[in-house]
């Protein structure tokens, strides 16, 4: 971050105009999302004094821009491309279907968004948001096909509950990260982050869900995986892999993407030795990208066999990655406006504009988080920025375990709350849910902000108990 040259309050009024001009060029001037972030991270980059050149090799406009969209994009492109790909493969073989019948008959129809919720607080535990939800899509999908009504009545307390997964349990980087910073408990946190994440999704997530999907209808985008798979007849139904198989293929980047987190918590440890080069491979395995990877290969092997060439697999393939190329590069749009919030100093001027206001600890915690939220809108920048700037008075102030717990979930609250246009997860959930800008701050930006809130409550309510 570069050192701001204007004050607090003309950042501030400067992030406000940001806002303003995106929601204003998208909703009413109806340009293209991605062209409208482009055009406003480069008015706010200007207007909040990022320098053109700088001599030094420091921060200037075209290095903010490029990189906050290059980092986005190297993560979420390989994420979502992979994801589609996978879900492609199970959508157009039957494999979504089955899944999306097993989990309907084991909880009943009237309880389908809650069998879906609940798979995806299961699978939401190492794998991260953007992963998670993108391979989900084509079970939501089905799910919907199947019962109808709003695509949100299953979209919502899916998302919602990936959502929550990666803002408060460990071993997300966000919740690791501030419980380090704070000198916390990892394996306290994870106990108690449990019940917070279940109890708070299911208020927070399941239920203004269910609540937001009965008023606002959403159909179903058909084109976003490529044409739709029923399972219509006998031999189609006969063709289709069994639920073990499918729920296998789903459980693989889980087991991988855990083992790496399990390696890297045992070298820290010391348990492994740092050098120990068959860990490293391990790990590598175990990368998100690299376990999505190994996945649809497996997918590709597995599911072939009498439903597919593999020369049929390439065009399924290719059909499902054409139609989310919009989303990716604006996605990717996001996380350059939000990189180009976080240099100029936007961020830090509203932190400091609520850490002296002699508020509680937690108090304090939650809405640092939250405004660090709204200002650059990544959720993990914003956990592990307030766990920086709190740590001096966490550690003063000589809290147990518990009490840090409850402080690191109250960040998590705030840093789930209030997604919006600055959020490359606020343009993935919309475009994928097939949302327009207004009614995906509707529908995604309550129910996170709901979601966040729940957190909150239940932070509070465990501090004043422990």
């Amino acid at each position: 971050m570069i050192e701001p040259v204007h004050s607090t309050a003309v950042l501030l009024l400067v992030a406000v105009a940001a806002v303003g001009l995106l929601l204003f060029m998208i909703m009413k001037l109806k340009i293209h999302a991605f062209v409208s972030l482009v055009f406003v991270s480069l008015v706010t980059a200007v207007a909040a004094g990022i320098p053109v050149h700088d001599a030094e090799g420091g921060t200037t406009i075209g290095t903010a821009m490029t990189t906050g969209f290059a980092g986005v994009l190297g993560s979420v492109a390989l994420l979502v491309g992979f994801g589609v790909m996978l879900g492609r493969l199970l959508e157009s073989t039957g494999g979504a279907q089955v899944l999306a019948d097993t989990l309907v008959n084991r909880f009943g129809e009237k309880r389908a968004p809650l069998a879906l919720g609940v798979a995806a607080l299961f699978f939401g535990f190492p794998i991260f948001f953007d992963a998670g939800f993108v391979i989900f899509l084509p079970i939501i999908f089905t799910v919907a096909r199947r019962f109808g009504g709003s695509l949100l009545l299953y979209g919502l307390p899916t998302a919602a509950a990936f959502g929550a997964t990666h803002a408060v349990l460990v071993p997300h980087p966000g919740p690791v990260a501030a419980v380090e910073l704070l000198g916390g408990d990892l394996g306290v946190t994870l106990l108690l982050g449990i019940p917070v994440t279940v109890i708070a999704w299911v208020i927070g997530g399941y239920f203004v869900g269910l609540f937001i999907g009965r008023r606002i209808n959403i159909s179903i985008p058909d084109a976003v995986l490529g044409e739709m798979n029923e399972l219509k007849d006998a031999d189609a139904k006969a063709k289709a892999p069994s639920f073990g198989l499918v729920l296998s293929l789903l459980l693989l980047p889980l087991a991988l993407i855990s083992l790496n987190t399990v390696l890297s918590t045992l070298i820290s440890a010391g348990t492994i030795p740092a050098d120990a080069e068959w860990a490293r491979y391990l790990m590598l395995v175990g990368m998100t990208p690299i376990a999505l990877l190994i996945t649809v290969l497996a997918a590709l092997f597995a599911l072939s066999p009498g439903r597919f060439s593999l020369a049929e697999a390439q065009k399924l393939m290719d059909g499902a990655l054409g139609p989310v190329c919009g989303v990716i590069l604006i996605t990717g749009a996001g996380g350059m406006f939000g990189a180009i919030l976080r240099a100029s100093g936007i961020g830090g001027a509203l932190t400091s504009s609520l850490s002296g206001m002699g508020l509680s600890l937690i108090v304090q915690a939650f809405l640092i988080a939250l405004a660090l939220r709204v200002a650059q809108g990544s959720a993990t920048v914003a956990i592990t920025t307030t766990g920086g700037l709190i740590a001096a008075d966490v550690t003063a102030a000589g809290l147990s375990d518990l009490k840090i717990a409850a402080i690191v979930f109250a960040i998590a609250a705030g840093a789930s709350a209030l997604s919006h246009v600055n959020d490359s997860g606020f343009w993935l959930v919309g475009r994928f849910l097939n949302m327009d800008v207004k009614t995906t701050l509707m529908t995604w930006t309550a129910t996170v902000t709901t979601l966040g809130l729940a957190i909150f409550g239940v932070a509070c309510l465990m501090w004043l108990i422990v």
